[in-house]
């Protein structure tokens, strides 16, 4: 089975969450949170991770309004993603991330020692719970298993 190496992001304004994924594809796990503080520390950074992890696809959340609609925000994120996608010459793909934040938090509630505070956690399981959901809707390759009559045996007395 061919490795995995997604990385997902929950980009915000002042924050970019970063989750990834084990070599096998099952399990998003956050990683970091990067503190935007201009285009090429972002780029930096996000570069550290992809040669690290040999990343081979980003995995965006995109805000979508509670209608379904693209609004300023997701726009915002498409060009966002776009740039970086070209820098880093990876291909990115989309996920609906309405509500991730609030679903990221409502986790994190449930868990012994968490702050609100904490925006960079909310974040980091965001972006866990965005490349989660790619994650679990990629068609999967069927396993060849063999053919179960090469191997009856004919047990008749």
């Amino acid at each position: 089975m061919p490795k995995i190496s997604a990385l997902g992001l929950d980009v915000g304004k002042k924050r970019i969450g970063v989750a990834g994924c084990d070599g096998t594809g099952l399990i998003a796990t956050g990683l970091t949170t990067i503190h935007r503080t201009s285009l090429k520390q972002d780029v930096e950074e996000l570069t550290k991770i992809v040669v690290e992890r040999e990343v081979q696809v980003l995995v965006v959340g995109l805000p979508y309004s509670m209608s379904g609609k693209i609004g300023y925000q997701a726009q915002q994120v498409i060009k966002y993603a776009e740039l970086i996608s070209k820098i880093l010459e990876l291909p990115v793909e989309y996920v609906d991330e309405r509500l991730t934040s609030v679903e990221a938090e409502a986790q994190l509630k449930t868990r012994k020692g968490y702050s609100n505070r904490d925006k960079g956690a909310i974040d980091r399981r965001a972006a866990a719970i965005i490349l989660q959901q790619w994650l679990d809707d990629r068609p999967r390759k069927p396993v060849n298993l063999p053919n179960i009559n090469d191997n009856i045996v004919d047990c008749s007395v």
